[in-house]
């Protein structure tokens, strides 16, 4: 996903066992899932030496000023890649921010998503669904639950939580900052 200040790569991919974030960071062995591309990949030109990649990105940022990437391993593995903000500007009306989702104006990343998903109520699964994540625990704790408390969505029947058919709904204020975020897409 390109986003006016970073690019987000996704991978339904797990790093292996052997191989942490911090790892990432410093010189590594390679571990190609598949022989059979990397080795025409490499021999065609399109990847370089095994195991350099990320540390070729790491040194391209810090030599263009880039804030650090980030590496994440939850469901699916994330890198985010910053861009620079004085070529890309300052988005006006950023909703991007706080992790924890406290209303302050500002809601996480994972919140974000969770609103540029819902265009009309939608139950938990078709929620969790549509943003790739099969653990649930992880959904509820970085998405569903901070979008809640963020004030950003709501509850079709409030008065009954565990209603057979009950859906979640974006707020007035979800569907302001869903503009926004819609806005920021598309001015990408």
């Amino acid at each position: 996903m390109l986003f006016r200040d970073r690019l987000e790569i996704w991978n339904p991919g797990r790093l292996p066992s052997s191989l942490t974030i911090e790892d990432l960071k410093k010189p590594h062995s390679s571990f190609p899932k598949n022989l059979l591309l990397a080795e025409p990949m490499y021999l065609a030109g399109y990847i370089e030496r095994l195991g350099t990649g990320t540390n070729d990105m790491i040194k391209g940022c810090n030599d263009k000023g880039l804030k650090e990437l980030e590496f994440i391993q939850e469901d699916v593995f994330k890198l985010t890649i910053w861009r620079d903000s004085q070529e890309t500007g300052q988005v006006t009306g950023q909703v991007t921010g706080q992790a924890s989702g406290e209303v302050t104006g500002e809601v996480s990343e994972e919140v974000n998503k969770v609103i540029l998903v819902i265009h009309k109520p939608m139950k938990r699964s078709e929620l969790q669904k549509q943003l790739h994540l099969s653990h649930r625990e992880n959904f509820y704790d970085n998405y569903l639950n901070p979008a809640l408390k963020s004030q950003v969505i709501e509850l079709l029947y409030p008065d009954s939580p565990n209603h057979p058919k009950q859906k979640y709904k974006l707020t007035a204020r979800g569907i302001e900052l869903q503009k926004l975020l819609e806005q920021d897409k598309t001015n990408e």
